[in-house]
């Protein structure tokens, strides 16, 4: 592979985990545990989603244009490049992009600074919400959803998948990191069955949208076999099966020994094995990710 193509993926990697994390854990506090605002393990997710995107946004766009000139990857801070890249659709999103992360600052702000009570507040709450319609939607057009035929449906389609794979892995994250590690009784029997229920609405919501983007941009079974687009979305649909199985053993968990670990108040031996799993479902979700960076900087058609 092209090294710079190489350091563009890696770059469109970090940006997805940011997004992943930040839109995801936004949404976590602000729909199931707002007292998580206060805590270090949730504040950590926050702060290393927006710091990721961030840095991968800008280093997207350095890459890119250091890519489609030819230059060495080394070259990706020169001016003459972003200048050229903020002059091409590609930079002008991109550009926009960066913007909302920094917009997304302010947001993280304030509910650093505030804690439970920003994230109970309509206003930071609207804030947030407007700051992640921008991050996803500016995500979609840079993708292959802009080309296809029917744009419309492929940019909805890609919306709701990104919207859904945020909140299952974000929520992950803070999950893990959060409400897991502090293993409070009365956390764990009110965030995790909520959490399973948003978790298995935000899977189907993945599933379905990537049935529609996969027929849209593939368009056929032999090109899924016989590309190597078609053959690295199938590298993609085996490690999410892996990670859905990792995510009904989550569930079993959460059916039969929630209640046990409750009244153990929290017991760490109970709860281990749910940490397990949920760690598992994680690590695997990082190479979805990767899957995911070079399915958008690969050609439908090779």
């Amino acid at each position: 592979m092209d090294p710079v193509k190489a350091w563009y993926v890696l770059a469109r990697t970090v940006d997805y985990a940011g997004l992943t994390l930040f839109a995801g854990g936004l949404l976590f506090l602000a729909v199931l545990w707002p007292a998580g605002a206060g805590h270090r393990g949730a504040r950590s997710v926050l702060i290393t989603g927006w710091v990721l995107g961030l840095l991968g946004t800008l280093a997207g766009l350095g890459l890119q244009a250091a890519w489609a000139a030819q230059r060495p990857p080394g070259d990706f801070l020169a001016w003459d490049l972003l200048s050229q890249a903020v002059d091409s659709q590609f930079g002008r999103i991109w550009f926009a992009r960066a913007l909302l992360w920094l917009l997304g600052g302010v947001v993280l702000a304030w509910v650093l600074q505030r804690g439970r009570d920003a994230a109970t507040a309509v206003a930071w709450r609207v804030g947030a919400g407007a700051v992640l319609l921008g991050l996803l939607r500016t995500t979609g057009l840079t993708g292959h959803a802009v080309e296809s035929t029917r744009p419309w449906l492929t940019q909805l389609a890609d919306f709701a998948h990104l919207a859904g794979a945020s909140a299952w892995i974000g929520g992950l994250a803070v999950l893990l990191f959060g409400v897991l590690a502090r293993r409070d009784p009365g956390e764990l029997a009110s965030v995790i069955p909520r959490y399973s229920k948003l978790a298995m609405t935000s899977v189907g919501v993945v599933v379905a949208a990537g049935v529609v983007l996969a027929w849209q941009t593939v368009g056929s079974v032999g090109r899924l076999f016989g590309t190597t687009y078609g053959k690295t979305l199938l590298v993609k649909l085996a490690v999410l099966a892996t990670v859905l199985l990792a995510a009904q053993f989550s569930r079993r968990w959460v059916g039969r020994r929630l209640d046990f670990a409750v009244v153990l108040r929290g017991d760490a031996a109970t709860v281990r094995p749910f940490v397990h799993s949920v760690a598992a479902e994680t690590t695997l979700v990082l190479v979805v990710l990767l899957a995911a960076s070079f399915l958008v900087t690969a050609s439908p058609g090779r």
